[in-house]
């Protein structure tokens, strides 16, 4: 294997992740989740900082990393509304945010010019808020949490995914508006 591989394969490593976090977390088994969302976590981490510091950066690793996390994600805010811990209504907030940007996207990208998909300030914010979320809900199961705490968690979560989806759209309008025609 090629170095420069390293991180798209640590993305791969992360996505293959998901099925056992889910399965133990289906299985409650809280703490064995966490470790694992954990290692996802600090892999997420590791594979960014080797694609920066190297410069191994690749079209491949531009569309694996996003698409680990948000398939990480995801699928664990579905497993913790199907288990009863997260409101529905969030994860279908979550998912109508990536919809959203997606179909801006791919507009932008036909209708418009070619696209740098590079994740906004309040993106990355956001997303560290939602494994937050996810990390305090699996950990309410093994130690008792203040309720509160995890219904102002949910509120913040929606409110810092309604801000970022709509920086993207205020952004990329802003863009094409700006593209000369």
């Amino acid at each position: 294997m090629n170095l420069r591989q390293l991180p798209n394969t640590i993305s791969v490593f992360r996505i293959l992740l998901v099925f056992p976090i889910i399965y133990l977390l289906l299985d409650h088994q809280y703490q064995q989740t966490l470790v694992l969302f954990v290692i996802a976590g600090v892999s997420d981490g590791v594979d960014g900082f080797l694609a920066k510091y190297y410069g191994w950066q690749t079209w491949l690793g531009g569309v694996l990393d996003p698409l680990a996390d948000k398939f990480l994600l995801v699928s664990c805010f579905i497993a913790l509304a199907w288990m009863g811990l997260l409101p529905w209504w969030l994860v279908a907030l979550v998912m109508l945010r990536d919809v959203v940007i997606i179909a801006g996207a791919t507009y932008y990208y036909f209708r418009v010019d070619r696209i740098d998909a590079q994740p906004t300030f309040l993106s990355k914010f956001n997303t560290v808020s939602q494994i937050g979320l996810v990390v305090m809900v699996i950990f309410a199961e093994i130690v008792s949490l203040p309720s509160w705490l995890a219904a102002a968690m949910i509120i913040f979560v929606a409110l810092t995914t309604i801000s970022s989806g709509l920086d993207y759209v205020i952004a990329w309008s802003r863009k094409a508006q700006q593209r000369p025609h």
